[in-house]
């Protein structure tokens, strides 16, 4: 009993100083970005960067927002995100209905071209991808990552699957004794069944395309297309890096994904618990 209560003690402890490091590695750049952002040029290059600043100033965030454009970075990137997730969770509810409730021939190879999706780096089909957008001209346009993160993804599918096998196939039956067609079954009745799915899926899209850099700056360099996200490169040249604007901006681009975390939360855990519980 006595070892026991050892290797319980030590697990535990290695358990608090796992926690302890993450955090840390989290939150110290996080709050040298905050002190940054209210420090004046000169300060910010003779202090600490751990040092608090000497006047908690907002002037820096209202340069940030003016120099980087930042209302129409918010413009952009709420009509991607808000077009790109509204496709994105049709597709992939639809695209899961079909493999759940129907059986053909190439239903397993669907599922290995999905695998094989997610395990190949996305970087190494990048030329391929960008030739394509190109070619339908659709480059430095807001359709060119609208169309790219419209895309379903495994964990996508694999959610709405979880889902779907909790909803009787009698519904369907009946449906279509009734004469509905399969479309109006996923429309009328599946579709809204899935809502807690759909509602996870979605904040966890939003959230990774308000974040995403690479794809709004390398298939929209244009100014007058810049999002949030590629609204930091105003802030860096190749003389000069102005970091304390940069870490104002940084924050300014942060909010409203947290507050899209702070308010939703509780949707985000209960979808997937919900999918992971099967009765």
């Amino acid at each position: 009993m006595e070892r026991a209560s050892v290797y319980s003690f030590l697990g535990k402890s290695l358990y608090y100083v796992i926690l302890s490091l993450i955090t840390i590695i989290i939150f110290v750049p996080l709050l040298v970005v905050v002190f940054a952002a209210f420090k004046t040029s000169p300060e910010l290059a003779a202090t600490s960067p751990f040092a608090l600043p000497k006047s908690w100033s907002f002037h820096n965030f209202a340069v940030a927002f003016e120099k980087a454009n930042m209302l129409v970075g918010l413009i952009n990137s709420l009509s991607v995100t808000v077009s790109s997730v509204v496709i994105n969770a049709i597709l992939g509810a639809m695209t899961a209905f079909v493999l759940n409730r129907f059986n053909f021939r190439f239903k397993k190879t669907i599922f290995l071209l999905f695998i094989i999706a997610s395990v190949v780096p996305a970087y190494t089909t990048e030329v391929a991808r960008f030739q394509t957008i190109k070619s339908l001209g659709l480059y430095n346009t807001l359709f060119a990552p609208l169309i790219i993160y419209a895309g379903t993804d495994l964990m996508q599918i694999f959610i709405y699957l979880q889902f779907i096998e909790k909803i009787s196939k009698q519904l369907d039956e009946s449906a279509l004794l009734d004469g509905a067609s399969y479309f109006r079954i996923f429309r009328s009745i599946l579709f809204p069944l899935l809502l807690p799915a759909t509602a996870t899926l979605a904040i966890i899209k939003a959230v990774d395309i308000m974040n995403d850099m690479y794809i709004p700056y390398l298939y929209m360099p244009s100014k007058k297309l810049s999002t949030l996200s590629t609204a930091l490169m105003t802030f860096v040249g190749e003389r000069a890096t102005y970091w304390n604007e940069l870490s104002a901006a940084i924050i300014l681009v942060m909010l409203p994904t947290i507050l899209i975390y702070l308010v939703l939360r509780k949707f985000i855990f209960a979808g997937l618990m919900d999918g992971a519980m099967k009765e």
